[in-house]
């Protein structure tokens, strides 16, 4: 309900709003408190009368439950809770693409609505399956194994442009990874991280191409104090690759790795070791919604953008 009203209003009072100066950067991402504050703020200053008195500015509790839902829906092994979530996030998108200062949060959204659509079709169709590429793409006739949802993300990516920092971004990020000694295909992670945004933010404090929250980022060499390094291409690349092939060292396959990118180490460890198992495909279920639609997307995104399918991505290099 929040955002639902937050969208109309930002809709209703865009032209104010677009004049409104977007906030000051600051050396860490913004707190919940601090966010809440300045969308109150802007409501406050540049709401007119009618506006005001038609729509109450959403409390601070169901402010804080919009957040708190996404991150359930996302963090349970429900893909069918994650689908019904689609009404309030495109509502939340609407008003965050119209508030200044807020483009970040924004992309960041974009993202996870790309779960969520992916999701609704998953729900009602699962399966497996793994077809190959069509003819006429990239490493067309190959099939890959175990990747649960890989074709429906094959269907998603095909049509889906490049985004239009791939030509300055790219070789730079191929280059970082080549350095580290994994594979430069996989500097395609980016795209499904921030589609190659290095603004890019989310809510819990991830920043960049990669996504890389603070802990993560500080543990790997990065500074996240202005200027947060997590906005530099070569060093945020290099420090995602080394963080990627390490991941690769402990899970033994790309498919795992990633999963541990995205729902932590521990949580894809203690999964394997409760079953006694050793793919993805074998614990994604119960792995996070949004895990369970990222590790497909990865690996979609870096067959079409390169034509190396999951099964053919070698191990790190010495």
């Amino acid at each position: 309900m929040r955002f639902r009203l937050l969208a109309l209003f930002t809709l209703a009072a865009a032209p104010a709003l677009l004049a409104a100066p977007p906030p000051a950067p600051s050396a860490e991402t913004p707190s919940a408190d601090e966010l809440y504050e300045e969308g109150r703020s802007l409501f406050e200053e540049y709401a007119t009368p009618e506006i005001k008195e038609q729509f109450e500015f959403p409390n601070r509790a169901s402010w804080d439950a919009f957040a708190g839902r996404l991150q359930q829906a996302l963090d349970k092994d429900d893909l069918g809770a994650l689908a019904a979530y689609e009404p309030e996030a495109r509502a939340a998108l609407a008003a965050l693409r119209v508030l200044p200062g807020h483009e970040d949060l924004a992309r960041w959204l974009e993202v996870r609505l790309d779960y969520i659509e992916a999701a609704k079709i998953a729900a009602k169709s699962p399966g497996p399956g793994s077809p190959a590429l069509r003819p006429g793409t990239p490493a067309a006739g190959r099939k890959p194994v175990g990747i649960p949802h890989y074709d429906l993300w094959l269907a998603r990516l095909r049509s889906r442009s490049v985004p239009s920092r791939a030509a300055e971004l790219m070789p730079i990020l191929r280059t970082a990874f080549a350095a580290e000694g994994v594979p430069p295909e996989l500097a395609w992670l980016a795209e499904a991280e921030s589609t190659l945004d290095p603004g890019a933010r989310s809510p819990s404090g991830a920043r960049g191409l990669f996504q890389l929250m603070p802990v993560t980022a500080r543990a790997l060499g990065l500074s996240t104090l202005l200027p947060d390094e997590r906005a530099d291409a070569t060093k945020s690349a290099r420090a995602a690759a080394r963080y990627l092939r390490t991941l690769h060292g402990r899970f033994g396959d790309w498919p795992l790795a990633f999963a541990a990118y995205n729902a932590g180490e521990g949580r894809v460890r203690r999964l394997l070791e409760a079953r006694q198992v050793r793919t993805f495909a074998e614990v994604a279920a119960a792995l996070p919604s949004e895990t369970r639609m990222y590790v497909p997307k990865v690996c979609a995104t870096i067959a079409v953008r390169t034509g190396m399918t999951p099964d053919h991505i070698p191990a790190p290099g010495a």
